[in-house]
């Protein structure tokens, strides 16, 4: 599909930026100065250590009030990432996870042809010591690494932020046609946890997580897996469909054993 002879760049939604675990005020008012510089607004925020509002934040923020006005907290990533379609993870350390790794030109163009789209997008920053959760990485398209000399790769949190925005930014100034899907767009980050917590409900019951002490890993290989697929709303619906239809299965299957068994224990009965 062609762009529309009318279609403006500049009137896209930019990717919202979430902070998860942030530590200091002033990191955070570093990044509302980042993302008011590049035209970035929607600062959301995952359990901040302190607590919000900070009036700290206001001050390294240099005039950027708007940004922190308009903060959004959130009691997890899941919550935080919920209404979004296309979030990157962004991260300077390799993960187990097997996901593609792009570099913020890379994911600025994804980013900006999905938002042509129609899409809501996003990108996920880690806290300043721990960096970002498997689980949490798990809930991305991908992850963001940025092509910094190894010889000397610390980078603080705004500058991260900022060089993913600068990206987004040249692409708006140079307002290239965007590439529209010819599929459909992938299904809401609240409906794929919905689809993954019902598979795994099941597969619970099942005895799949066997030992329990690898539950979580194999829950976030899980993810990944069906991550990659890109479900659409309809395909959410139809795997939904196929799992609730196997559990009806096996529940079929558990009461005829147990039909069988009282039988038996009928007859095994002495008169």
């Amino acid at each position: 599909m062609s762009a529309s002879p009318d279609f403006a760049a500049a009137d896209l939604t930019p990717p919202a930026v979430i902070l998860d675990k942030s530590q200091m005020a002033e990191n955070i008012g570093a990044v509302a100065r980042v993302m008011a510089n590049f035209g970035l607004t929607d600062l959301r925020l995952v359990t901040p250590r302190d607590g919000w509002p900070q009036e700290r934040a206001w001050a390294t923020a240099s005039g950027a009030d708007w940004v922190l006005e308009g903060v959004r907290v959130f009691d997890s990533v899941a919550e935080a990432v919920a209404d979004l379609n296309t979030v990157f993870a962004t991260t300077a350390r390799p993960r187990e996870t097997r996901q593609p790794v792009r570099t913020p030109r890379e994911a600025g163009r994804i980013l900006y042809d999905d938002t042509a789209s129609g899409l809501k997008t996003g990108l996920l920053f880690g806290g300043e010591r721990a960096g970002l959760e498997t689980t949490d990485i798990a809930l991305c398209a991908g992850i963001v690494t940025i092509p910094i000399d190894p010889k000397h790769h610390s980078l603080n949190l705004a500058q991260a932020v900022a060089i993913n925005a600068y990206e987004w930014r040249t692409l708006i100034l140079d307002a290239p046609p965007p590439r529209f899907r010819d599929s459909e767009p992938p299904a809401s980050n609240d409906l794929l946890v919905g689809m993954y917590e019902h598979l795994e409900a099941e597969l619970e019951l099942g005895g799949f997580f066997y030992p329990p002490e690898k539950k979580r890993s194999m829950s976030q290989n899980l993810r990944v897996m069906l991550g990659r697929a890109a479900f659409s709303e309809q395909e959410v619906a139809t795997m939904r469909g196929a799992i609730h239809a196997l559990a009806k299965g096996r529940g079929r299957v558990l009461a005829k054993l147990a039909a069988e068994r009282a039988a038996k224990s009928k007859t095994d009965t002495p008169e």
